[in-house]
C-alpha cells in the first residue's frame, strides 16, 4: 500500500474516534442538517474525488438565509457567494443597501490613519462582498476551515491582535496576494460562466468578518460574504466578542452548507494560540433559515436582485459551482507517471490546468542567463528533481494547522528562475487555493532581494528608483455623487473633490533606508557584495516593529512607522501594488469606463493626471507583487543566483523547511549541480549596525516528519 493510502486510512481512524460533547453534538445539529460535524468525519483531504460542487438551487438556499438574517436585522447589504476556486456564482444586493463601502482599520480606535487604502471609500460593496466569500472559500481544506474572522487575526502586527508585545500574525502580509493584477490569477469572463481558476480577488484577501468557507459532505464547494455596516475593516482587539453583524448575517449562510466542527478554526493553533471562526454561535441567528429555504425564489425577488459586477459576475443568472480536484475547476490530480518518488511511488500530485485540461505550468528549462551564462541557467530535470523532493518532504511532514492531528502538510510549490519566470508548480492533494498565489510572491521576492552582486539589468536597485510613486487617494467628499459620474470627466472631478494625500512615499526612500539599516550601501545594487534572501529575512525587514513584536522599537527599513502602519498601509508590500488595485477598483466601480489593470501589479502610475493608469516600467519578476512571510529560498550554483523555490500553505516553519530541505535533497540527488545559498552570504550573516539582533534565514519545526522521529533536520545545511 502507498503512502498515502497508509496516511488516509490512519486519518479516517482518527478523526472518526473519540466525541465532542453534548453542546457541540447539538450546535452540529442545529448548524447542518444534513449532519454537520459527522460530515467531515473521513474528510482528511480525499473527499474531493468525488464531483462535489454548489448548484442554483443551493446557492440560492445560502442568499435567502443570509437574506432573512439581514431583514430581521434590519441591516441590508450586499451578499456574494463562489466556488472553491473563486468564480463568481452570485452577487445580490438588498434594497436600501449601500452601494460604496470604505476601508478602514481604525474605526473607533483612534485618529484616522492616511495613506495606503485607508479612507478610501469609492470601493463597491459588491468588490468587499466577493472578497470575503473568496477569503472563505480559499483558506478552507478538508482539514481545516477558516474565516475571515481567522484571516484578521492573523495578519496584523501582534498575534494575537491587541497583546503588546508579541510578534506578528504568522501570515503577516497575505492580505496583498490572490490580487486583481499579476500574470497567474485568472480573469473572469462573466458572459462564459465559472471556468477553470483560481480566480483574482478584486481586494486580495479580506480581513474583514463577515465571509465563511461553504461545505459540503465534508469537502468545501465555496464561500459566502456579505457587508451591509459600511466599513471593510478588521477586529483590531480579540480579547471579547465584537457581535459584528455581517459577521451573524453570513454565518447565515452557512446553514446546511457548515464547516465541520471538528476542522474549524477555534480547534486549531499555532504557536499555542487558538484561532478565531466566529464571534457568533448558530444558536444566536434570528430568521428561520429552514422557512427562508422554503420560499427562496419569492424572498429573494422580494428583498433585492442580482447585480452585475464588471469582470466578475453577470448579474443574469445563479450559476453552478465547479467540482474541485476535476479538470473544470483548473486544478486537477497530475497525469499518471508524473510526479513519482525516486523508489516510483506516486506522490499524490495535483496541477494547474487551463480549459482543455493541459498543465499551465509544466517542468521546463529556464530561458535567463545568470551571471550572463547560459549554462548556468536551472534545467528542466533540475525543475522536476526540485519539485519532486519538495512534495516528497510535504507528504513525509506533519500538517501545522490541520485536522486531524498527523495529517501531511499540504501545500503549493513553486519553481522560479533568476528573473522570477515560473518554471514549475504543482501541490499536494487538497492543499488551500491562497497558497498557489502566494508560492509564486515567495519564490519571486527571494529572487529579487537576492539579486545583489548579479549581472541584472536593471538591478533591482535601479528597477525600485524607476518606479512611479503611489498616488494616495483620500476620502471622497461625495462619493455616491461621484460614482455616477462615468465620462472622461471622473478623474478631474476626483481631484477636485478630494486631492491626492501628499507626501507620496518615493520608492527610492525605501531602498536608501534598507541600505542603511543592513550597513550595506550597496545592497540590491548591481555592484553590491552578493548576500541571499529568504522570505523570512525579507519579512523581519517589513515589520512595524525590528525586531518583530517589540513595540518600543521603531519600524523595520522596508514597513510603514508608528502613526502610518496599519494592515492596509503596510509599507514597500502595499505600495508596490497600490495603484494597480486602485486602478482595478475605478474600473469595475465605473463598469469598464476606465481600462482594467493588466498583468503586471506593480509599475503603475495610478491617478497621475500626466499620465492616467500607464506602466511605463515593466516588473515581470515581481508581477503579482511580493510576500512578507516565510515559505522561500533562494536557489544558486556556487555563489551565483540561478532561481528561487516558494512554499505556501500548511504552517510557515513548514514552508520554510520544506523549500529549504527540498533545494537541498534534489541537490544531493543531483550530485551537488546547485543548492542553497552558501552559507557564508545569507541574510542571518548579516552583522546590523548598532548591535541589532540579525536577522532570520528559514526556521524549520524541530521534529516534522510522520515517519520518523528525527529533529532538527535544517541544521548544519
Amino acid at each position: 500500500m502507498g503512502r498515502c493510502g497508509l496516511l488516509l486510512i490512519v486519518a479516517c481512524l482518527s478523526a472518526c474516534g473519540g466525541g465532542s460533547g453534548d453542546s457541540r453534538a447539538a450546535e452540529a445539529a442545529a448548524v447542518d442538517d444534513r449532519g454537520g460535524a459527522a460530515q467531515g468525519a473521513d474528510c482528511s483531504g480525499f473527499c474531493a474525488d468525488n464531483a462535489t460542487r454548489l448548484t442554483p438551487a443551493e446557492v440560492q438556499q445560502v442568499l435567502a438565509q443570509v437574506v432573512a438574517e439581514a431583514e430581521v436585522r434590519n441591516q441590508p447589504g450586499t451578499a456574494a457567494v463562489v466556488d472553491r476556486v473563486g468564480n463568481v456564482l452570485a452577487v445580490y444586493q438588498m434594497q436600501d443597501a449601500d452601494p460604496l463601502v470604505t476601508v478602514t482599520s481604525t474605526e473607533e480606535f483612534g485618529a484616522p490613519i492616511s495613506g495606503g487604502l485607508e479612507g478610501v471609500n469609492v470601493v463597491p460593496a459588491s468588490l468587499a462582498a466577493i472578497a470575503k466569500a473568496q477569503t472563505g472559500a480559499y483558506l478552507s481544506t478538508e482539514g481545516n476551515a477558516f474565516t475571515t474572522r481567522t484571516a484578521s487575526q492573523i495578519v496584523q502586527e501582534n498575534f494575537n491582535p491587541g497583546e503588546i508585545n508579541q510578534p506578528s500574525g504568522p501570515l503577516f502580509g497575505v492580505q496583498f496576494s490572490q490580487l486583481p493584477c499579476g500574470d497567474f490569477s485568472q480573469k473572469a469572463d462573466p458572459s462564459a460562466g465559472p471556468g477553470p481558476g483560481p480566480f483574482r480577488s478584486p481586494l486580495g484577501l479580506s480581513a474583514d468578518p463577515g465571509g465563511f468557507p461553504l461545505y459540503k459532505s465534508g469537502t468545501p464547494v465555496g464561500g459566502v460574504g456579505f457587508i451591509g455596516d459600511g466599513n471593510y475593516g478588521l477586529d483590531k482587539q480579540i480579547s471579547g466578542f465584537d457581535q459584528n453583524l455581517d459577521e451573524v448575517i453570513a454565518l447565515a449562510g452557512t446553514v446546511t452548507f457548515a464547516a465541520p466542527l471538528d476542522r474549524r478554526g477555534d480547534v486549531i493553533t499555532a504557536a499555542g494560540k487558538t484561532f478565531r471562526y466566529s464571534d457568533w454561535s448558530i444558536d444566536e441567528l434570528l430568521a428561520d433559515s429552514a422557512a427562508a429555504r422554503s420560499n427562496a425564489e419569492q424572498r429573494l425577488a422580494a428583498q433585492g436582485a442580482l447585480i452585475e459586477v464588471t469582470g466578475y459576475y453577470d448579474g443574469l443568472t445563479i450559476h453552478t459551482g465547479t467540482a474541485f480536484g476535476h479538470a473544470d475547476s483548473g486544478i486537477m490530480p497530475a497525469p499518471q507517471g508524473q510526479f513519482q518518488a525516486a523508489d516510483g511511488e506516486s506522490l499524490d500530485a495535483f496541477v494547474f490546468v487551463d480549459a482543455d485540461g493541459n498543465n499551465r505550468y509544466p517542468a521546463q528549462s529556464a530561458a535567463d542567463l545568470p551571471d550572463g551564462l547560459e549554462s548556468n541557467a536551472l534545467t528542466q530535470t533540475e525543475v522536476e528533481t526540485i519539485l519532486r523532493e519538495a512534495l516528497t518532504l510535504a507528504n513525509r511532514s506533519r500538517a501545522q494547522i490541520r485536522r486531524p492531528l498527523g495529517t501531511q502538510a499540504r501545500v503549493t510549490v513553486t519553481v522560479v528562475d533568476s528573473m522570477g519566470t515560473i518554471l514549475g508548480m504543482v501541490r499536494t492533494r487538497d492543499g488551500p487555493v491562497f497558497g498557489a498565489d502566494v508560492s509564486i510572491q515567495k519564490a519571486r521576492t527571494a529572487v529579487f532581494f537576492s539579486s545583489t552582486g548579479q549581472t541584472v539589468d536593471p538591478s533591482p536597485a535601479a528597477l525600485l528608483r524607476s518606479l512611479p510613486p503611489p498616488q494616495y487617494l483620500a476620502p471622497v467628499s461625495d462619493p455616491a455623487g461621484l460614482a455616477e459620474d462615468v465620462s472622461g470627466g471622473f478623474v478631474e472631478a476626483l481631484l477636485e473633490t478630494s486631492p491626492l494625500v501628499s507626501p507620496r512615499p518615493a520608492f527610492s526612500a525605501y531602498l536608501d533606508d534598507l541600505q542603511r539599516f543592513l550597513g550595506l550601501p550597496l545592497a540590491l545594487e548591481a555592484s553590491g557584495t552578493r548576500s541571499a534572501f529568504a522570505d523570512r529575512s525579507g519579512g523581519n525587514l517589513s515589520r512595524p516593529h525590528y525586531p518583530d513584536g517589540v513595540a518600543a522599537n521603531p519600524n523595520g527599513p522596508l514597513s510603514k512607522g508608528r502613526g502610518e502602519w496599519s494592515v492596509f498601509s503596510v509599507g514597500l508590500q502595499s505600495d508596490l501594488i497600490y495603484n494597480g488595485l486602485v486602478q482595478h477598483v475605478a474600473h469595475v466601480a465605473l463598469e469598464g469606463a476606465i481600462p482594467d489593470v493588466g498583468n503586471s501589479c506593480i509599475g503603475n502610475t495610478g491617478f497621475d493626471p500626466t499620465a492616467l493608469f500607464e506602466t511605463p516600467v515593466s516588473v515581470p519578476q515581481l508581477a503579482n507583487g511580493i510576500q512578507i512571510f516565510p515559505g522561500s529560498v533562494p536557489i544558486f550554483r556556487g555563489d551565483t543566483l540561478v532561481g528561487g523555490i516558494g512554499v505556501s500553505g500548511d504552517g510557515v516553519d513548514q514552508d520554510d523547511m520544506i523549500s529549504f530541505l527540498g533545494v537541498h535533497q534534489a541537490s544531493e540527488a543531483l550530485s551537488g549541480a546547485f543548492g542553497n545559498a552558501p552559507q557564508a552570504i545569507r541574510a542571518d550573516r548579516i552583522e546590523l549596525p548598532g548591535n541589532l539582533q540579525r536577522l532570520r534565514y528559514v526556521s524549520c519545526p524541530q521534529s516534522p516528519y510522520i515517519d520518523s522521529e528525527e529533529d532538527n533536520v535544517c541544521d548544519g545545511i
